[in-house]
């Protein structure tokens, strides 16, 4: 063979090589753009997500995290695209797991079988990756601590079938590195804008986001409420039961109110056993509806404390956003303070909407 046709092709080859590396660090500053300017976790995980499986040719990926600092397990939840969940399987892996470590000792990527292999007797547990049809199991690592564990699913067959070349898995490292830093930079951010003890956002954040979401409203002319709940004879449960009933009260009126809203609206704990609610896109009418619904869940639960029956009702006021006639976050809160106020004086476990008189 021609040694200058085997020179031509060699240099053709790294030509080649050296183009897809000068690509991929592009892709990657790209990637890090993306993901350094978005502060919502939910946002954030689905866009990893994307940006895996289109670098990777994978027909499906899922992002094992904890959903808090303190969670005792890493979770699948909702965290997956294109993956079939059987709904009878608990996909969590315990903190305590041994593949925990060895991801945060080693940082590499796995095959399943791979790590069935290394942990032996300690894989119990890991058959819940199995179910989702793995082609690799890749940490997500940050100031050498653990966020996620990132499971890519079959890949597109190109003829090579689920094998990933060295320069692949070190790709997807460094995809990973960028993602393991923006969790924690949202969690970070989650932390600083939430009440510890109800799980609701803070009086602060609040207003923030119903002053972008006002801003919003008035250019589209989109309708907006602002629910505000206050708990009846709250003073009764710490002087009665103590103050460990009365956290019990909060956490459970935050809870219910947390359910009964959709993930575009907002909750907040205003103060003490005060809470309020942004509804977005929400008008008056179904705006009364959804605080009804939340108030008869309350004054319906049975709950027992220390094996005491606690009764528990709570009043409402409401106000809502006219592009017509716009006001101020904080006019709009008054509002719904000033409708609270009245249910308050007017009877107690009821909903009144601020009527402007």
């Amino acid at each position: 063979m021609d040694i200058d046709y085997l020179r031509k092709k060699t240099n053709d080859i790294n030509t080649a090589s050296y183009e897809k590396q000068i690509y991929d660090l592009k892709q990657l500053l790209e990637i890090s753009k993306s993901l350094s300017t978005e502060l919502n976790i939910n946002t954030i995980i689905d866009s990893i997500l994307y940006i895996c499986m289109c670098q990777m040719r994978t027909l499906s990926a899922g992002l094992f995290i904890q959903k808090d600092f303190d969670d005792s397990a890493f979770t699948l939840a909702s965290n997956y695209n294109g993956m079939e969940i059987d709904e009878s399987i608990d996909y969590s892996i315990p903190v305590t797991h041994p593949l925990i470590n060895l991801l945060e000792r080693t940082n590499m990527t796995y095959s399943y079988e791979d790590l069935v292999g290394i942990l032996k007797e300690s894989s119990t547990g890991l058959e819940v990756f199995e179910t989702l049809n793995p082609s690799l199991i890749v940490p997500l690592i940050a100031k050498r601590h653990l966020n996620g564990i990132l499971v890519l699913g079959e890949r597109i067959d190109l003829g090579e079938g689920n094998i990933y070349s060295s320069y692949e898995k070190e790709q997807i490292l460094n995809i990973a590195s960028l993602a393991a830093i923006a969790i924690n930079n949202a969690q970070l951010m989650d932390m600083a804008t939430t009440d510890m003890m109800t799980k609701l956002k803070t009086k602060h954040y609040f207003f923030t986001i119903l002053t972008d979401k006002i801003e919003i409203s008035a250019k589209q002319e989109i309708p907006l409420s602002v629910l505000m709940f206050d708990i009846d004879f709250f003073k009764k449960f710490n002087d009665t039961y103590g103050h460990d009933c009365g956290d019990y009260v909060l956490t459970t009126v935050a809870d219910t109110i947390k359910n009964g809203i959709r993930s575009q609206d907002l909750a907040s704990r205003y103060g003490g056993e005060e809470f309020t609610v942004m509804l977005y896109d929400t008008d008056k009418d179904a705006a009364f509806k959804i605080a009804e619904r939340i108030r008869k869940k309350i004054a319906g639960l049975k709950l027992k404390y220390n094996g005491n029956k606690v009764s528990l009702t709570i009043s409402i006021g409401l106000s809502t956003f006219d592009s017509k006639n716009p006001i101020t976050a904080k006019q709009l809160v008054i509002e719904a303070d000033t409708a609270l106020y009245e249910s308050k004086q007017t009877g107690r476990n009821k909903t009144t909407c601020f009527s402007g008189k």
